[in-house]
């Protein structure tokens, strides 16, 4: 293990380059959609010689991959999962790196009465109680875990009638909310990369409970000796990292500012 840590060390800041082994990362679709990792993943490759292949699903899948130990490292937005998928011993050296929010976009006329709605909670109750069509991502995703807990936070169980499960990622939840009239939740990076092709509107924001945190985990080397744990550590180091938070936090969508990076300050 000593030997590992000397070797990665030098790797990564004495500039010691060779024929890296690409990394595999499992990570959300609202960090591919907004556009983020291709601003910091090219500054990262430049730095390491490392290249990403990034995979970009649902929470809940990547954390699967990662549990096959088909992926070195996950980046992802749903603690409870993450905590469970560290517990079960297919993770390591969890660290948290950058923090967003949820939305709830729907139609302009606003049927529910839900605009400028400060409590998620509420808001998803009006809805529920005028039976206004729904659109939920269903895919086991962070954005689909968060929408469920605020579900059973709200003691409303929803009715097929006017809830739709769309096993989708969340630029195709947004278009079909589109299409019916619908409300949904999304992370605001897929909202605001998506925003002008669509008739919804902003409706609700700023709950606390919309908060949407980012952690990256490295899978287990100890369960899965394949892996690229060394390339998923330089990953993680570099994220964290004063450079790589600061990248985070000057990226910008829509001329505005999206993750607030967290790892400094943790």
């Amino acid at each position: 293990m000593r030997k590992i840590l000397i070797w990665f060390l030098c790797y990564f800041f004495c500039g010691f380059f060779v024929q890296a082994e690409p990394i595999r990362l499992a990570t959300t679709t609202s960090t591919e959609n907004s556009g983020l990792l291709q601003e910091l993943l090219p500054n990262f490759e430049k730095k390491t010689g490392y290249q990403v292949h990034v995979l970009s699903v649902g929470t809940g899948h990547a954390l699967r991959m990662g549990q096959d130990g088909n992926v070195d490292v996950v980046l992802v937005h749903a603690p409870k999962a993450e905590m469970r998928f560290l517990a079960a011993g297919y993770g390591i050296n969890r660290r948290s790196v950058m923090l967003n929010d949820f939305v709830f976009v729907g139609p302009e006329k606003d049927p529910a009465a839900i605009r400028g709605e400060r409590d998620a909670v509420r808001a998803l109750q009006k809805i529920a109680r005028g039976k206004h069509l729904f659109v939920s991502r269903g895919d086991d995703s962070g954005t689909h875990k968060k929408e469920l807990y605020l579900w059973n936070k709200a003691e409303w169980k929803p009715e097929r009638k006017w809830y739709r499960e769309a096993g989708q990622g969340m630029g195709r939840v947004l278009q079909m909310a589109n299409e019916l009239n619908a409300y949904t939740i999304s992370d605001r990076g897929t909202w605001l990369m998506l925003r002008s092709k669509l008739l919804l509107k902003l409706l609700v924001e700023g709950d606390p409970e919309l908060s949407n945190p980012y952690s990256i985990i490295a899978v287990n080397p100890a369960r899965y000796p394949g892996i690229n744990y060394l390339g998923a550590m330089s990953l993680i180091a570099w994220l964290t990292s004063v450079e790589g938070q600061k990248l985070i936090g000057n990226f910008r969508l829509a001329g505005q500012s999206l993750f607030l990076p967290t790892a400094i300050n943790n």
